[in-house]
């Protein structure tokens, strides 16, 4: 029986390329039917809104086919993910080298409970989401080498903090800068209506901070009960040896915190304004804050991938130094590839998600269906917590589908918030729930950009002969997607019945 169930284990790598074609033939059927939805797209300069018409794009055509063939290559080099990972793990393999990685990793789970560990994994991995999708490439190898280092199964740590980072893509504490291009919309939108509606940058930190925590506990409880019983067992080769802190461990501890410390104190200083020649690596042409570190043209956003890897290769530099692990420009250089050693089928997987995300784009199919589902909204006569509920749903299913929470709101937006206002229920309010439906299910899809990653390192720490599936990965997240998104809809519910504001300047009624 066990044989037979290895015969019939679809590989990753497959399950793409039968995904990619299903979306060739889906995409022509949807065309053919002639799958379409209207709505009014609004101008965020100038508040107008303009009746726009989306369509499937049929791929199962001569344009189609061209389209695949032309733009594979130059997809995939832009592809975000493949160039972040390629650079981050060159600092994350220097620090793992020389040893700084091991050092401190096992001094931090000697001296943590398991669940502590977990906790602060995932509350960094949520947290991350002020910095983009940067964690995705930091937190998913440092918390494999973490439970790795910790004698802990790494596909736990994988599996964990992925569920941490796409659930932390739709909550922050301080505002994002995809929340800030989402506010945009909400602002227009509820001016429209009323002309003095005003919105505060700290309008939905009460809430946003309660379901951060509450989120960031679920999900541990999640893994420590659940999850652990799951997962296939991970046998360590080398017998557990007791770290010992030598000088040289020290001298290395020593040199590296301190080389980081100079580090960081130059990078901090230059992005706080108004400073003696400090703020240089912010866009002065943006208004907030937020914006000015992460809008497209900052010199903080752009560069930001490689200043991480810098202060990595820091660390591990000086921590080499130090202990004498590094002790010529050849160690260094030999250091500096270490992480990217067997990541030839990674590579694989990061193309043939490219393209499964490009032609799933180009298809328009997305977009559709978002609209389709916003227009059932607009035609209903929801009130209340039915109508938080029914938002909350068409943002958890348009996310399978959309992962674009700036263009996903786009649409639903100038439904939406109408909706609403027309209820006494505020524009920001439903801004928030919408963020909570894209926590349920944005871990469940496949069109997410660094979901390839994920399975990348599910594949990597897998000892059995099996690969581990596509459909595997997806079930591991299910579990987390369905209790976050549980306890994210009551906490909307509850903070609706008791009539509290979420935040500074922002509240649940107009």
């Amino acid at each position: 029986m066990n044989k037979f169930k290895e015969k019939i284990t679809l590989n990753p790598v497959m399950t793409f390329i039968i995904l990619i074609f299903a979306t060739i033939v889906l995409s022509g059927f949807l065309n053919l039917i002639g799958f379409e939805a209207t709505y009014n797209k609004i101008d965020v300069t100038t508040g107008e809104y303009t009746a726009t018409s989306e369509s499937v794009e049929s791929l199962l055509s001569l344009s189609g086919v061209k389209y695949i063939f032309t733009s594979t290559v130059s997809n995939f080099t832009s592809f975000t993910p493949l160039s972040m990972l390629i650079i981050v793990l060159i600092g994350i393999g220097i620090m793992e080298k020389s040893g700084f990685i091991k050092t401190t990793f096992t001094i931090l789970t000697k001296y943590c409970k398991r669940y502590t560990i977990t906790f602060w994994l995932v509350l960094i991995s949520i947290l991350s989401s002020i910095a983009g999708d940067l964690g995705y490439v930091i937190m998913i190898p440092i918390a494999a080498l973490m439970f790795s280092y910790g004698r802990r199964n790494p596909l736990l740590g994988i599996i964990a903090v992925y569920a941490g980072l796409t659930a932390g893509s739709g909550l922050s504490i301080l505002l994002t800068s995809i929340d800030s291009e989402m506010l945009k919309y909400t602002l227009v939108n509820a001016t429209n209506i009323d002309m003095n509606y005003a919105l505060t940058t700290m309008c939905f930190i009460f809430i946003m901070t309660m379901a951060v925590i509450l989120t960031s506990v679920i999900i541990t409880i999640i893994t420590e009960k659940i999850t652990v019983n799951n997962v296939d067992k991970y046998e360590f080769k080398e017998e557990r040896k007791e770290l010992r802190l030598g000088k040289r461990e020290y001298r290395g501890l020593i040199f590296s915190i301190t080389a980081g410390a100079i580090y960081l104190l130059i990078f901090i200083y230059n992005i706080i304004p108004g400073l003696p020649f400090s703020g240089n690596l912010l866009d002065y042409t943006q208004e907030f804050y937020i914006d000015k570190l992460f809008s497209y043209d900052s010199f903080f956003s752009n560069g930001f991938v490689f200043i991480v890897t810098m202060f990595f290769i820091i660390l591990g530099l000086f921590y080499g130094i130090g202990a004498k692990t590094i002790k010529n420009n050849n160690d260094f250089c030999e250091d500096l590839t270490h992480s990217l050693d067997g990541t030839g089928r990674t590579l694989i997987l990061i193309l043939l998600g490219s393209i499964l995300i490009n032609i799933f784009k180009k298809s328009n199919i997305g977009t559709v269906l978002t609209v389709t589902l916003t227009n059932l909204l607009g035609n209903s006569a929801l009130t209340g917590i039915p109508l938080i509920i029914a938002l909350f749903a068409i943002s958890a299913i348009s996310t399978l589908f959309l992962t674009g929470s700036t263009s996903k709101w786009a649409i639903i937006s100038t439904t939406a918030i109408p909706a609403f206002m027309n209820n006494s229920l505020s524009p920001e309010f439903a801004q928030v729930i919408v963020r909570f439906g894209e926590c349920m299910t944005i871990g469940l899809t496949p069109l997410l950009a660094y979901f390839t990653i994920y399975i990348a390192y599910l594949e990597k720490y897998n000892q059995q002969d099996n690969p581990i599936s596509l459909f595997r990965t997806l079930k591991y997240q299910l579990v987390y997607g369905i209790l976050i998104g549980a306890v994210l809809l009551a906490l909307v519910i509850g903070w609706y019945l008791i009539g509290i504001p979420i935040g500074i300047g922002g509240f649940i009624t107009t």
